[in-house]
Parts: structure tokens; sequence; C-alpha cells
């Protein structure tokens, strides 16, 4: 039993790393790239936020590090500040995991709103810090936005394609330990 939930959990960080090279892939694809196009959302962050706040196993530190890492590389930013910030943002909610599991959808969407648009606020603050030219704030802004509105599809495919929901009351990972 314990092999099958650790098999699992082995499964869901391979999956995610599927989603991230899926995403990869259609980033870098020359698709609408036109001056004065809106900018999509970044649906990686929101499947990050989304998967931290219901199975914070699936995901380890050191993976949404080098997937971010990955695509800072891909995106040509500046290497480790992007995943150093997403990072956070995720421990931060790692760390609330048991006060996100009783929080209804409302709610958590307005949370996974706030890290989004704090995200981006950092992001935007350590480049003028050390003033690195950067696109203007309401690209930016549409991008953070459309990755808030972007939030609830990724957690319905989620939890009905993936089956990646939150522990139910007094559910134990592969080792015994409650999640």
């Amino acid at each position: 039993m314990a092999d099958r939930a650790g098999a699992d959990v082995w499964i869901y960080r391979g999956t995610f790393v599927l989603i991230a090279v899926v995403l990869f892939f259609v980033r870098l694809l020359p698709l609408g790239s036109e001056a004065g196009h809106w900018p999509g959302p970044d649906l990686l962050v929101g499947v990050i936020l989304a998967w931290v706040m219901r199975r914070p196993d699936y995901l380890p530190v050191w993976l949404i590090a080098m997937v971010v890492l990955t695509e800072d590389m891909l995106l040509m930013r500046p290497p480790g500040l992007w995943t150093a910030l997403v990072v956070i943002a995720a421990e931060f909610l790692r760390g609330r995991v048991a006060l996100t599991r009783e929080l209804n959808f409302a709610v958590e969407w307005l949370l996974a709103a706030a890290l989004i648009l704090g995200l981006l606020l950092a992001y935007r603050l350590i480049f003028a810090a050390t003033l690195i030219p950067q696109p203007g704030f309401g690209f930016a802004l549409v991008q953070a936005i459309g990755t808030v509105i972007c939030y609830p599809v990724l957690v319905i495919f989620s939890q009905m394609v993936l089956n990646v929901h939150k522990p139910a009351m007094g559910e134990v990972d592969a080792r015994g330990r409650k999640l």
C-alpha cells in the first residue's frame, strides 16, 4: 500500500513536469508575436499555486525551482529571480496548508490573486531597484490579471482531470504522516 502511494506521488510529479514542458512549448511557439497583442496568462504559476494549495507533497521545492529555473532560461529572463519569487510564494502556501485546507474556493482564489499580484510587484520592484529595463507595467498587469482569471479553470482541470484534490481530514501520506 505504501509503495503504491509513493508511486502516485512520483506519477503526479512527472505529470507536473509534462504539463510544464507542454506550457514551455506553447509559450515558445511564434504565435501572436506582433506588437500590441495582449500577453497570455502565466499558467505555470497558476498550476503551481493550485497544486501547492491542494497537495503540497506532489510539488517539492526542488521540483518547483528546477522547472521555473528552466522556464527562466528558455524565456531569457534573469536566471533565478522569478524562480526565487515563485518558490517563496509556494513555500508561503506550503506553510499554511492546514489553513488553506479549510478555505472555501472564493477565499482561496483571493489568496492566489494576492500572491500573483505580489509576485508581479516584487519582480517589478527588484527590476526597478537594479535599473534593469522592463516592459510596460500595463502588459505585466494584464498578464497577472489573466493568470488570476485562469486560476479557477486550472483548479477545475486539476481536480476533475488529474484528480489533484485537497486532502480529506485524517488522510495520511505514504509514510503515515497526516496531510
